[in-house]
């Protein structure tokens, strides 16, 4: 996913679409601080991926959430 992408008009659709059947949308895979921001300008509700922690067990992930991060 990048600016230049022609799969961002697609994720742009998924977005709109979701969001007009009043569906709140999950990216999956977020890996850098510019796919973060791409997702946050379509308004995009959720996201995960490496960008914000490694996969982690149950009690690693409580941690996390715990320590209240804002990315």
């Amino acid at each position: 996913m990048s600016a230049n992408s022609k799969n961002l008009e697609i994720i742009e659709i998924i977005v709109t679409l979701a969001h007009k059947l009043g569906v709140d949308v999950l990216a999956e895979g977020v890996e850098t601080k510019e796919q973060l921001a791409l997702l946050r300008k379509l308004n995009c509700e959720y996201g995960q991926g490496h960008f914000f922690s490694l996969p982690l067990n149950n009690s690693a992930a409580e941690a996390l959430i715990m320590q209240n991060p804002q990315w």
